[in-house]
């Protein structure tokens, strides 16, 4: 069984609001990566956030759905435990890496106390606390962690302030790490060794790990398994490798076209128009109907089908799943 199995998640900001994230359902194994892909503003982070309650609530609260947690007690339901138990999950068995380590760590702890705040929470066990801590800066990659540990954070970079993100994140020995966009204020050198730092952790602790990100060559390069978000649903969960292989979706595959290329031809990048809409501006069927490349091939009565029915999963081979009611298929004998 997954280690974790989030079910037709349905959340919202407010009783009466429409449902930021609609119907979302994914998988993570034990050692893989999934990584979460989409536009801004798709409802990525939300999802993420959602697995440990972490949105405020109110106004957030998840309408219905379940996210099933296994933990050595057994499997439990992350929205129906006490506070309590949460409490111990969150950090212990999922833990989270943001996108701003300048923000996330607290400027007037020195970041050896602040690690150290996390093995008291989650492992009392752990006589020496400082030389734990030293270890765990080493683990990462921090130079000369002995004197860094009394460090300030502004003392640090902005590479090795994520390093002790990392590492705040790893002292709880979590199961799961959820790296939510790790890289954006990094320079490109740094992005390559703090994603590579998270693959090897990945590999030594047989963690898993989700990677919420918008960069695609991360995503082929590091992924087991992707899924494809936009504006709150899930359009296609696949391999990686299937899925950069045969994109089913039309939106999967306009983000794929988007993606600029080493020694390719000089010409404009392609876009994909319009916006990713807002809750209030959602169509009743499919969110994406609107900026759609195939509109144009489509008749009247199949657009109306597209803007007004809900697309249901359409499998593929394997364990690849579209949302879509026109997939694009290579072979079209593919679909089951």
């Amino acid at each position: 069984m997954a280690l974790l199995s989030v079910k037709n998640l349905n959340i919202s900001f407010g009783a009466d609001a429409p449902d930021i994230v609609s119907d979302v359902s994914f998988e993570v194994e034990r050692g893989e990566i999934l990584a979460l892909v989409g536009e801004s503003g798709c409802g990525k982070s939300i999802s993420c956030l959602s697995l440990t309650s972490l949105l405020p609530s109110p106004p957030a609260r998840v309408r219905a759905g379940a996210i099933e947690f296994r933990t050595k007690e057994g499997v439990v339901d992350l929205t129906r435990i006490s506070a309590r138990k949460l409490r111990k999950i969150r950090g212990g068995g999922i833990a989270y890496i943001f996108q701003e380590p300048s923000v996330s760590l607290n400027p007037v702890f020195r970041v050896g106390s602040q690690i150290a705040e996390v093995l008291t929470l989650h492992r009392p066990d752990v006589t020496d606390i400082r030389g734990e801590v030293i270890e765990l800066l080493r683990q990462v990659g921090i130079p000369a962690p002995e004197s860094r540990i009394d460090a300030f954070p502004h003392e640090m970079s902005g590479g090795m302030q994520q390093r002790v993100m990392i590492a705040m994140a790893l002292a709880g020995n979590p199961e799961l790490l959820v790296a939510d966009e790790p890289t954006t204020a990094l320079d490109v050198t740094i992005q390559a060794q703090i994603l590579e730092l998270i693959d090897e952790l990945r590999r030594v602790r047989n963690m898993a790990v989700i990677l919420v990100t918008h960069n695609l060559g991360i995503v082929a390069r590091l992924a087991n398994r992707v899924a494809v978000m936009y504006a709150g649903n899930i359009v296609e969960y696949s391999s990686a490798t299937e899925l950069f292989a045969h994109p089913a979706h039309p939106y999967t595959r306009a983000l794929l076209k988007a993606v600029p290329h080493l020694g390719g031809e000089e010409k404009r990048l392609s876009t994909i128009p319009g916006h990713v809409p807002s809750p209030e501006e959602f169509a009743p069927g499919c969110r994406f109907c609107d900026r759609c490349e195939r509109r144009g091939s489509l008749t009247p009565e199949e657009k109306e089908h597209c803007r007004c029915r809900i697309p249901g999963p359409v499998r593929l081979s394997g364990a690849h799943t579209v949302y879509c009611h026109f997939p694009i298929l290579d072979n079209p004998g593919e679909q089951e």
